[in-house]
């Protein structure tokens, strides 16, 4: 099969991963030498106005040199996050009643000492929810 003028490599082992609007593909390839690398690559789909959709793809190339030290690293970190945040999701995507904690002692001077009639401003209404999935 060929894509933009090149020959595509022979896929010699897949397995794939479904994660909402994200999929995960982890392929072993081929070098020209006979050896072996492997590909991961996220799909994400992204629904367009008029219905219609398209994907968006990210792709790394991890070779054999670089295993131990990449699943070393992999390991720390995702040992870290458990550590540091449990294993349960917590994300205004994943749970509806998610509530987003603002730190409080951050209100402007003049909320605490203006006593005008004026309405005051939220801290929430000073936010604007940005989502960082793409980043």
């Amino acid at each position: 099969m060929e894509t933009n003028g090149m020959m595509e490599k022979e896929e010699i082992y897949s397995k794939v991963l479904r994660a909402g609007r994200r999929t995960y593909f982890f392929d072993v390839r081929a070098t020209k030498a006979g050896d072996y690398y492997l590909t991961v690559t996220e799909s994400k789909k992204f629904t367009n106005d008029d219905g219609s959709f398209h994907y968006k793809k990210h792709k790394i190339y991890i070779y054999k040199e670089d295993f131990s030290e990449f699943n070393s690293i992999l390991a720390e970190m995702t040992d870290y996050i458990i550590a540091e945040k449990g294993d349960e999701v917590i994300s205004e995507r994943h749970q509806k009643d998610f509530k987003k904690e603002y730190n409080t002692d951050t209100v402007t001077e003049s909320t605490a000492t203006s006593q005008t009639d004026a309405p005051s401003e939220t801290v929430e209404s000073r936010f604007t929810d940005v989502d960082f999935d793409d980043i």
